[in-house]
């Protein structure tokens, strides 16, 4: 269950069928199908009497409904119940993967620099285990990284999303089927120093798929522009939050078998900014739960 299926379902209730709710909350109806079968399996209850033409909610629907509204209220509020009414001040020095610097990170500190202008946030770029030394010498204060396979003693994970890996092609190539444009074009590499590389090169290989190799990069926006200009093909997490003006690229699911790379806070257990971080991450979760870029507005925050 997550705030977007609530959303999504207090949309149906709201709007009257599944297409006008997809409308309200831009979505696919596929998706909003997809989305509510998940709750009625998650929650094993039917939520919605499905013998007619026109889905209806259930008495328990109904009743999920209006505790769905408390949940997202609730939610909306979040960040403010836990910072006190003096704002937030002084510094927190953040360490973030590179392929999160375009979207989610400045989605989330724009709004936090508005309400906050006395907190300044310090960014230092760098791959998952570059963070994590960085983090444990105490140079950082919290990193959003790839979860490790063990969380290290003295460290503690907060959860922000799940990118499952994509085909990314030009426009140019029409074939949709990944296998096929993996073994005919020419493969550009997520950087070997990135944990999402292994996640990838493991996949290639439970598929027996020898790409031919021509570039290497850690930038995703440098990836998109070859990619853009047809220099190749490139296999890169989903970006849980997309930047602004997005280059125009084919995005070809792997289907089931996808990895999936986690992205979370990683915080040092000992931190004295303890109210500085919760806050980042409610504001972090915010900017997934939007999706994309946008500006802060003053008058919303």
């Amino acid at each position: 269950m997550t705030i977007r299926m609530l959303k999504t379902l207090i949309a149906i209730h709201e709007h009257g069928t599944f297409s006008a709710a997809a409308d309200a909350v831009f979505v696919t109806h596929a998706a909003v199908s997809q989305q509510m079968k998940s709750l009625e399996e998650g929650w094993q209850v039917a939520i919605f009497d499905r013998s007619k033409r026109t889905p209806e909610l259930t008495p328990i629907g109904r009743a999920l409904v209006a505790k769905a509204k408390e949940v997202v209220q609730s939610y909306d509020t979040l960040v403010q119940s836990v910072v006190d009414d003096d704002g937030l001040h002084g510094s927190l020095s953040l360490g973030a993967l590179p392929t999160v610097l375009a979207g989610l990170v400045p989605s989330a500190i724009a709004p936090i620099k508005v309400k906050y202008p006395d907190l300044h946030i310090s960014i230092l770029p760098g791959q998952t285990n570059e963070l994590m030394i960085e983090l444990g010498r105490g140079k950082l204060d919290a990193a959003i990284v790839t979860k490790p396979h063990v969380i290290p003693k003295g460290m503690s994970w907060h959860f922000l999303a799940k990118e499952p890996i994509e085909l990314i092609v030009s426009k140019q190539i029409k074939s949709i089927d990944p296998l096929e444009i993996l073994r005919t074009n020419l493969f550009i590499r997520f950087t070997r120093h990135a944990v999402v590389s292994q996640m990838v090169e493991n996949w290639l290989q439970t598929k027996n798929i020898e790409v031919t190799e021509s570039m290497e990069f850690e930038n995703l926006d440098s990836i998109a522009g070859m990619v853009h200009a047809n220099l190749g093909v490139s296999l890169v997490p989903k970006r849980c939050v997309n930047p602004p003006n997005p280059l125009p690229l084919n995005h070809i699911s792997l289907g089931p078998t996808a990895p999936v790379r986690e992205l979370g806070l990683m915080v040092r257990s000992d931190t004295i900014k303890q109210q500085v971080i919760e806050a980042m991450h409610l504001y972090l979760l915010r900017a997934v739960e939007i999706g994309h870029f946008t500006l802060p507005d003053d008058t919303s925050i």
